[in-house]
């Protein structure tokens, strides 16, 4: 059962001077004890997320931009489109970011989001649109991502199922498989084994401690360098 929500110090609205553009930030906090994993599930917008060693929250700013709105037009948008909360449902945190479209839906809105979590617990991210940023998690990283770049960076195992946008993973501990839609794949630095499933687009590969395995390379140039393990490719 989800509760215990918490959504700490509601900002400011700001709406931008000389613009209909309208701005607001909004911070939310959850206590990180005896937490395993987190999952984040978001629309459009930017996602960046740092893990921290020893934190013991998990720490969301959010930025929301409605575009062509002034401040009374948008604070009604708000007020009936708006999702977004930090709950605790047993030993997971959820974090929900978006806007429910409903019908006659054609506002240009989005959320940015600038996450701090404990850097050992495992983390889960579901994208819509946007870059996507992951740094420092320690634990085990899934992302499922519809488009807009990716970046993993010092994380354990990584997986990622990606629609389309490039995809850099560098520093992970443990395996790596991506299936990739289409767009520019780099992985460097991985402990473990690396399998990749792609579409489109360049793959390059390098410092792989176990195997790496292409299933389908589609289309675009495949490189690869420092591979300990054995080397499997599509023909």
């Amino acid at each position: 059962m989800r509760g215990f929500i918490v959504m700490a110090m509601f900002a400011v609205s700001l709406a931008q001077a000389g613009s209909k553009d309208y701005t607001e930030v909004r911070d939310l906090t959850l206590a990180s004890a005896g937490l395993a994993e987190f999952v984040i599930d978001s629309g459009a917008g930017a996602l960046v997320v740092t893990g921290v060693d020893g934190a013991e929250d998990i720490l969301v700013t959010a930025t929301i931009l409605i575009e062509d709105k002034d401040e009374k037009e948008a604070q009604k948008l708000i007020a009936k489109r708006l999702v977004l909360k930090l709950e605790r449902d047993g030993d997971q945190a959820v974090l929900d970011s978006g806007f429910d479209s409903g019908w006659h839906w054609n506002s240009n809105a989005s959320i940015d989001l600038d996450v701090r979590m404990p850097a050992g617990i495992a983390l889960r991210v579901d994208d819509g649109s946007g870059s996507t940023t992951i740094t420092g998690v320690s634990g085990d990283v899934y992302v499922d991502d519809g488009s807009g770049s990716l970046r993993v960076t010092n994380a354990g195992s990584v997986s990622v199922d990606d629609g389309s946008g490039s995809i850099k993973v560098s520093g992970a501990s443990g395996d790596v498989y991506v299936n990739d839609g289409s767009g520019s794949i780099e992985i460097r630095g991985v402990g473990g084994s690396v399998t990749i499933d792609d579409g489109s687009g360049s793959i390059n590969v390098d410092d792989v401690e176990k195997d790496l395995i292409i299933v389908d390379d589609g289309s675009g140039g495949v490189t690869y360098t420092n591979v300990r393990g054995i080397v499997e490719q599509d023909d």
